[in-house]
C-alpha cells in the first residue's frame, strides 16, 4: 500500500512539475502581451511533454576536465533528494508516519546545498564554480532565519507533525496572526530555490546559468524537476502553514496554485537584487525580526496553555 502509494504521489509530482512551467510561460507571455506555447495540443497543453521528451532524448555531452562519475550521478541525487520531501504530504494515511515532520524537511531541504556544491564542483568550470559557491551562501544564510520562522509555528501548536496545523487553524489561519510573517516566507522561499529577485545562482548576465552551466539534456532536465518540485513543495508547505491546510477541501489545492502563480508573479515584475544587499537583508533585517517574533510566540503560547488549562 506505501509503495503505491508513493507510485501516484510520484506520477502527479512529475505532471505538477510539467504543468507547472507550462503555467509559467503562460502567464510570463500574457504579461508581457503574447500568447506563450499555443500550437502543440489543445491551447499548448502537450507542451511540457514535448520539451521533456527533447531534453531526455538529446544527445549526452560531456566536458573533458569533469570529474565523470560525480558529474553524472549529482543531478540524480539531486532528483531524488527533491522528491523524498514529498513523502511529507499530509494526507491520513501517509506515504510514512511522520510526527517529525519538521526535523525530516529541514534534513532534506538542506542537503539541496550538497548537489549545488558537488554539481558546480564536478563540472570544473570557473562558471559553474562561481555560481555554487554564491548560491550555497545564499542557501545558508537564509536556512537560519527559514527554520527559526518554522521553529516559531511548531512551537506554536506544540509538535513537529504537519496534520496538526489543520486542527490549531480551524477557526482563524495563522495569516491573520502573523501577516508580515508570511512575506518573510515568502521571500525566504524564493531565496531558498534561487528564483527571483533572488536568482544569484544563475545570474544569467554575469554567470551565463550558475552552477548548472556545463550541463545538457537529461542532466539539465532532472535539475529542473528538482528546482521545480521543491518549489511546489515550497508552496504546499505555505499553504499548510499558513492558509488554513484544509488539505480535504479542493479549495487548498485552489491556494496552492495561487502561491504557485505568486512566484512567477514576481519572477515578472522583480529585478534581480544586488548580492550585497541579499546579505544584508538575511543578517541585518531578516534575522533580528525572527528573533523578535521568537518572544512573541512563546508569550502567546504561554497565554494559549493558560487559557487551555484554567
Amino acid at each position: 500500500m506505501y509503495l503505491m502509494n508513493f507510485l501516484v504521489l510520484l506520477i502527479c509530482v512529475l505532471a505538477s512539475v510539467g504543468f507547472f512551467t507550462l503555467l509559467e510561460r503562460k502567464v510570463l507571455g500574457y504579461i508581457h502581451f503574447r500568447k506563450g506555447p499555443t500550437k502543440l495540443g489543445y491551447m499548448g497543453l502537450l507542451q511540457p511533454f514535448s520539451d521533456g521528451m527533447k531534453l531526455f532524448l538529446k544527445e549526452q555531452f560531456f566536458p573533458l576536465n569533469s570529474n565523470f562519475f560525480i558529474y553524472m550521478v549529482c543531478p540524480v541525487f539531486s532528483f531524488i533528494q527533491s522528491l523524498f520531501m514529498w513523502v511529507l504530504f499530509p494526507y491520513y494515511l501517509n506515504c510514512l508516519e511522520m510526527n517529525f515532520g519538521l526535523i525530516f524537511f529541514l534534513c532534506c531541504s538542506s542537503l539541496s546545498i550538497y548537489s549545488m556544491m558537488v554539481c558546480g564542483w564536478s563540472s570544473n568550470s570557473l562558471y559553474s564554480m562561481l555560481g555554487c559557491i554564491r548560491s550555497i551562501s545564499q542557501a545558508i544564510s537564509y536556512e537560519v532565519s527559514l527554520s527559526l520562522l518554522l521553529l516559531l509555528f511548531f512551537m506554536l501548536i506544540d509538535s513537529y507533525n504537519f496534520l496538526y496545523f489543520n486542527l490549531f487553524q480551524y477557526s482563524i489561519w495563522f495569516v491573520m496572526i502573523s501577516f508580515p510573517l508570511f512575506f518573510c516566507w515568502l521571500s525566504f522561499c524564493m531565496a531558498e530555490s534561487n528564483r527571483t529577485p533572488f536568482d544569484f545562482s544563475e545570474g544569467e548576465s554575469e554567470l551565463v546559468s550558475g552552477f548548472n552551466v556545463e550541463y545538457g539534456g537529461g542532466g539539465f532536465a532532472l535539475l529542473f524537476i528538482s528546482e521545480y518540485s521543491s518549489i511546489i513543495f515550497i508552496s504546499l508547505l505555505s499553504c499548510i502553514i499558513f492558509l488554513g491546510s484544509d488539505f480535504n477541501s479542493i479549495f487548498f489545492y485552489f491556494k496552492l496554485i495561487f502561491v504557485c502563480f505568486l512566484f512567477i508573479w514576481v519572477r515578472a515584475t522583480l529585478p534581480r537584487f544586488r548580492y550585497d544587499k541579499l546579505m544584508y537583508l538575511a543578517w541585518k533585517c531578516y534575522l533580528p525580526f525572527m528573533l523578535n517574533y521568537l518572544f512573541f510566540f512563546i508569550l502567546l503560547s504561554i497565554l494559549c496553555f493558560y487559557h487551555f488549562f484554567l
